[in-house]
């Protein structure tokens, strides 16, 4: 299971087993006393419950007994918990007589906690572990792998991978054989093991897979000279793809090297991200939250616009079209919409009047933006329904710009590495003032200085500068 995936399952258990620590412990309280208030110090009581929160807290943070919780049968997930609990209550009411507090304590509550808390945790423990399952290994969300092995190794390693990857969210997408000659094997028959498509020759891979989505690459060659993949793996990271070696290799370019096991197999692993999965989780918590509130408002704003652009030009009041995501996955963006009906038809009339220097298309006075298009291009009003695209996860609050399918089809390495984070709703390019900005390259630079320099307090910082941009309209299309 991917790291991101593991910090989320680590603090979702958390969750999960502080509440059933909570939940029984009251009940059972309850059902004690509700009929009478002898039950001693009440504060002291509950302090006992806090003991069982704090042993929960720093034992699945220390002792990290959730790492192998997706694999785990129910049986041995039963033990997991029953051991939980004993230490759990061995550790608290060792404490609790250190600190005189016995008196207070209930032994038809400590009893019937102990049961009830190892059963409802059980089973909320297995129903999350069903849905995460079914979450992380679903197509929006699983880590799409691309292979490259020698042709001795390639059916192996391949049913290796499937069978290792069942419910731990990674998907082996396609593969490529380093044997053959590219050119060569074109007119060769299809080459396929379990449904993965074989493609032979890795002569220049890299740049026939920029419009591909995928995430990692594994690399299984070992009996071909490790500095000949050095050059691959410069490739990937160029792109931000994250590449896991079958073996030592030295290290290269400028990626962050790390020896750990990828689906059974001991491999170096070189990625560009350098920050931390639990900043990424909060950023999510954060993009959630974000994205509610900005439907709220952009339910409210639908009720003054709708109308406005209705009666302004005929057509929908919403636009949408597919963009690229994160790593080369497609989306639907929506806004409202700002152009007349036949705009990317008469686009190509107007190529010729593109005012930005490289992939993307930007004119001052675009005819084909419509009156209210102006106004609500003018104050981003255009830009609300994508706080939809925010809350599925397409989108995040801060992020790079997405582009378009057109834009994509034409990338290189170099560009490709921007969409190795999820694209965002603002960014640097747009409190950069976008409309003085007219060179792709330009947009480019500040995406990758973004994804290089991630941080939360960076993130916070874009969005507050953003409501300035969007109050006084500085950089606005």
């Amino acid at each position: 299971m991917s790291n991101k995936y593991r910090t989320l399952q680590t603090y979702v258990l958390w969750a999960i087993d502080m509440a059933c620590i909570i939940v029984t412990y009251i009940f059972f309280s309850w059902l004690r006393f509700k009929d009478n208030n002898d039950w001693g110090d009440k504060t002291l009581h509950y302090m006992v419950c806090v003991l069982f929160l704090l042993f929960c807290t720093g034992y699945t943070f220390l002792a990290d007994w959730n790492r192998d919780f997706i694999i785990r049968g129910y049986i041995i997930e039963f033990l997991h918990v029953v051991r939980f609990v004993a230490i759990m209550m061995l550790a608290s009411i060792a404490v609790v007589y250190f600190l005189d507090w016995a008196r207070i304590l209930s032994r038809f509550v400590i009893l019937n906690f102990i049961w009830a808390d190892i059963v409802l945790t059980l089973i909320v423990r297995v129903i999350f572990k069903n849905i995460f399952r079914s979450y992380i290994s679903s197509d929006a969300n699983v880590e799409r792998v691309v292979v490259v092995a020698e042709r001795d190794l390639m059916e192996a390693t391949i049913k290796k991978l499937m069978k290792n990857s069942k419910g731990l969210g990674y998907k082996v997408v396609r593969a490529y054989c380093v044997d053959d000659d590219y050119e060569a094997s074109k007119d060769k028959e299809p080459w396929y093991i379990d449904g993965v498509h074989v493609h032979y020759g890795i002569q220049n891979l890299t740049e026939r897979l920029i419009t591909d989505p995928f995430d990692e690459v594994f690399i299984n060659t070992p009996n071909i000279p490790q500095r000949k993949m050095e050059d691959l793996i410069l490739g990937f990271e160029e792109m931000g793809i994250t590449t896991h070696y079958n073996l030592e290799l030295p290290s290269v370019g400028s990626a962050v090297t790390n020896v750990g096991d990828f689906l059974d197999y001991t491999v170096i692993s070189y990625t560009m991200f350098r920050s931390s999965y639990k900043r990424l989780f909060i950023k999510r918590i954060v993009d959630i939250i974000g994205g509610l509130v900005g439907l709220l408002l952009t339910g409210i704003i639908t009720l003054f616009l709708a109308p406005a652009i209705k009666l302004d030009s005929p057509g929908p009041v919403f636009f949408s079209q597919v963009r690229i995501g994160k790593n080369g996955r497609r989306f639907k963006i929506y806004k409202f919409r700002s152009m007349y009906i036949d705009a990317e038809e008469r686009k190509k009339e107007l190529e010729a009047q593109n005012e930005m220097n490289g992939l993307m298309f930007k004119m001052e006075n675009d005819p084909r933006v419509t009156k209210v298009g102006k106004f609500i291009r003018k104050t981003s009003l255009d830009e609300f329904p994508q706080f939809l695209n925010v809350l599925k996860g397409d989108m995040s609050l801060v992020g790079t710009r997405p582009p378009t399918e057109n834009e994509f089809s034409q990338y290189n390495e170099h560009y490709r590495r921007r969409l190795s984070m999820t694209p965002g709703l603002t960014g640097l390019w747009q409190i950069s003032g976008r409309s003085d900005i007219m060179d792709f390259d330009e947009v480019v630079k500040l995406d990758l200085r973004y994804i290089d320099n991630w941080s939360l307090t960076e993130d916070f910082k874009i969005i507050l500068k953003t409501v300035g941009v969007v109050l006084f309209g500085k950089g606005a299309k």
